[in-house]
């Protein structure tokens, strides 16, 4: 799959939207269960009761579609995201990527995928405190090969995408939670991923500042796959589907 350019227009919410299936299909779950506690799961003995976090999941996610998922704590939002993004193996069931299975891959394997087509925005942004900005964006690029320069130039195109060229230099401590959720996302914009997984993205945010992130996952989904799971209503407004967990089951799907 051909890589995305950099848009430099405005934001906008206003998404039009083509028939889906004249869309590409990005991400595929079907019959996905997963259960921690079960014999062989990492950190946890075979004699322990297992917890099915996910329960005969499938779904498709199309290029240039925004899914948002939604329900109470354990009813496996964040465990389809960690599927998704090769973080964990589903007990049984098969996860697609681009139509490349992630079942029966090595961690490495799952690793190399999950660099080259998954950017990840977590609740708590995960940035290095001792990295500024650009180096904060930049890092993932260290692992393939472009030199130093290029990895700055990159880093600084898309921290003055997402509204932070004059912060290119400041420390994490140095920035508001909007701000550094905004290097997050320029982070996980960095490799050009064909699939964005966001969980809680404005979680730590308050309200202003989380519509103004919500705003720029929605300009950065025109053309890629955008995964968010999230309890907050305002954030689950810009998907085009939401999809209603409960106890590891879907059981609503819609718009």
């Amino acid at each position: 799959m051909s890589k995305h350019t950099l848009q430099q227009d405005a934001h906008s919410t206003d998404r039009p939207r083509t028939d889906e299936a004249e869309l590409p299909t990005v991400v595929r779950l079907a019959g996905v269960t997963h259960e921690y506690g079960s014999s062989g799961a990492r950190g946890v003995s075979g004699s322990d009761r297992a917890v099915t976090a996910l329960e005969d999941v499938s779904l498709d996610v199309h290029a240039g579609e925004i899914v948002g998922f939604e329900g109470p704590s354990g009813s496996g939002k964040s465990t389809i995201l960690h599927a998704v993004s090769g973080l964990l193996v589903p007990s049984s069931g098969t996860v697609e990527l681009l139509g490349t299975p992630l079942e029966g891959r090595s961690n490495r394997q799952r690793t190399r995928l999950r660099r080259e087509h998954v950017g990840i925005v977590f609740q708590r942004f995960h940035l290095l405190p001792s990295l500024s900005a650009r180096a904060n964006v930049a890092l993932p690029l260290v692992q393939t090969g472009l030199p130093r320069t290029a990895r700055r130039e990159r880093a600084e195109t898309l921290l003055e995408r997402v509204g932070l060229a004059e912060r290119i230099t400041h420390l994490p401590g140095e920035l508001s939670g909007g701000e550094r959720q905004r290097v997050a996302i320029a982070r996980a914009l960095v490799t050009d991923p064909d699939v964005i997984v966001a969980d809680e993205p404005t979680g730590e945010l308050d309200t202003e500042t989380g519509a103004d992130v919500l705003e720029l996952l929605t300009d950065i989904g025109r053309d890629r796959a955008v995964l968010v799971a999230s309890h907050d209503e305002p954030t689950l407004a810009v998907a085009d589907r939401v999809i209603t967990l409960r106890d590891g089951r879907v059981v609503s799907d819609g718009s």
